[in-house]
């Protein structure tokens, strides 16, 4: 079966490092939290805030061995208020986890935005 993961993290500031540095915390939090196999991973898409484009999150994706799922990245809608050097994914994975047992993962800063999620 098909499920969607969560995931989001934030930087300090918009530097190449910086993204690095986030996007594969969370992408191995993500995955270790949920005991996935490289295998299991479908797609990914990415978004960052506008104040993002240093570099794109997919490609620190592939250098953690992500080289053949399909990745995508874009531009989050500008909310205003909203939390700013942000990164967020949505990971789709073939898992026998049900809705329930699925962990999503918020780091950093990210953490405000789904307290009930980032609590699990």
């Amino acid at each position: 079966m098909v499920r969607g993961i969560r995931g989001a993290t934030s930087v300090e500031e918009n530097t190449a490092e910086e993204i690095r540095t986030a996007t594969q915390e969370l992408l191995q939090a993500i995955v270790r939290e949920n005991n996935l196999a490289l295998e299991e991973i479908v797609s990914a898409v990415f978004t960052v805030t506008p104040d993002l484009n240093a570099e794109f999150p997919a490609s620190f994706a592939r250098e953690i061995g992500w080289e053949r799922v399909p990745l995508l990245c874009s531009t989050e809608i500008p909310v205003q208020g909203a939390m700013p050097l942000c990164i967020r994914v949505l990971l789709h994975v073939n898992t026998e986890l049900t809705q329930k047992e699925i962990r999503h993962i918020y780091l950093r800063r990210a953490v405000s935005l789904r307290k009930d999620l980032a609590a699990q």
